[in-house]
């Protein structure tokens, strides 16, 4: 297991790199504990993830509509999907993801030691991970996460693990999705070395012990010896980068319908408005049907798609995803199965609470995609005329 230790103005740490589900990690990083006697034990965790781990029956007070209410659909998808690659890895190899931190905490309790939460909140990286992308980008990330839905990672085996140690399993997945978004890798890997480096440097104890995946090693040390950023920069979540060239399309859209019955007459504009809304309702209905949705939440994901297509404030999966969570609410014990539910295909659309998350998905993909595919078909309509 990575061990590297540092002196740093006065301060020793030491950093424990984990393939976070790893059987050995486990063990090395109760030894190392036990071995250096740290006075303070800090692990790669937020509050709230520290939360679920010492609490996993939070789930159970998920509020689903409030959920999608608040537009937050798309960051507990990103969040499951993390979640399910490393629980389908750990399910192979009979390890509970996360517990080498768990084990860290539990033993720093035993022995008294002070635990301190170094990582960045959830919430926060994967807003600003996704407010930063392109719209190319968040299209190569959402068909990425969607194709990892469908593949269970059978072929992996504990050898396989061990030989990602100097690259933990969670960092190398997010470096392969960073082949299609490189900005994720920069916010979801870089950024948090930089922040938990300031985190440890701000400890007060003269020896403190961190476990964090293996692959933060690199950047963490160099981080720790130089600084490259400070913990308010990290923290703020930026501005959306869409800005006022999000209204381009459904002005473009607007000026050319209007454009059609200014030009070519009642027929023509007609024909053109036909149009837009037969393509969006069309593929913003199917995408609610391939989430296995309730006939009524399709018929309002049609209804919704041609306008919420035209304000950029407003999406369709939104009301479909409002409409399959009344229609069909999850009970408790959906939340209580969600995290054995997502390691598996057919979980990901048997439980309500991942199937409305996927109404939401696949009801906005369909409507971006039936805007998309309205606009030629009313260019042509209009130099026709």
């Amino acid at each position: 297991m990575p061990v590297e230790h540092l002196q740093l103005e006065g301060k020793q740490i030491i950093l424990v790199g984990t393939a976070h589900v790893s059987h050995s990690s486990v063990e090395e990083v109760r030894s190392t504990i036990e071995e250096t006697d740290p006075d303070t034990v800090a692990v790669e965790l937020c509050q709230a993830r520290y939360d679920v781990l010492k609490n996993p029956g939070l789930w159970r007070e998920m509020d689903i509509i409030s959920i999608v209410k608040n537009k937050r659909s798309a960051f507990l998808f990103a969040n499951l999907i993390m979640s399910a690659f490393q629980r389908r890895i750990g399910q192979r190899l009979g390890v509970t993801p996360g517990q080498e931190m768990r084990a860290a905490i539990e033993l720093a309790e035993e022995k008294e030691i002070p635990v301190a939460l170094i990582d960045r909140p959830i919430q926060i990286t994967l807003q600003r991970a996704w407010r930063m992308l392109t719209l190319w980008e968040k299209v190569k990330l959402l068909y990425s996460s969607l194709f990892s839905i469908l593949f269970s990672f059978e072929d992996f085996s504990e050898e396989d693990i061990e030989r990602l140690k100097d690259k933990d399993v969670l960092t190398s997945a997010i470096e392969e999705v960073a082949k299609q978004a490189p900005t994720v890798k920069r916010v979801l890997i870089d950024e948090r070395d930089a922040y938990m480096a300031l985190k440890l440097r701000a400890l007060e104890s003269g020896k403190s012990l961190a476990v964090v995946g293996a692959g933060h090693l690199g950047g963490l040390m160099d981080e720790l010896r130089s600084p490259t950023a400070n913990l308010s920069e990290l923290q703020q979540v930026p501005q959306s980068r869409s800005g006022p060239w999000k209204w381009i399309i459904p002005v473009m859209i607007l000026v050319l319908i209007t454009s059609g019955f200014f030009f070519g007459g009642a027929r023509q504009g007609y024909e053109m408005v036909k149009w837009w809304l037969v393509c969006n309702a069309f593929f913003s209905a199917l995408g609610a049907a391939l989430a296995l949705a309730h006939p009524i939440t399709i018929m309002v994901a049609a209804f919704a798609s041609p306008v919420t297509s035209l304000n950029p404030t407003l999406a369709a999966g939104w009301f479909a995803g409002l409409s399959e969570a009344y229609l069909k609410k999850p009970r408790v014990m959906d939340f209580e199965t969600i995290q054995d539910d997502i390691s598996t295909v057919r979980g990901w659309w048997k439980n309500p609470v991942t199937r409305i998350l996927l109404v939401v998905i696949f009801a906005n993909l369909g409507s971006t995609i039936g805007a998309f595919m309205a606009m030629p078909i009313l260019t042509r309509i209009m130099l026709s005329g």
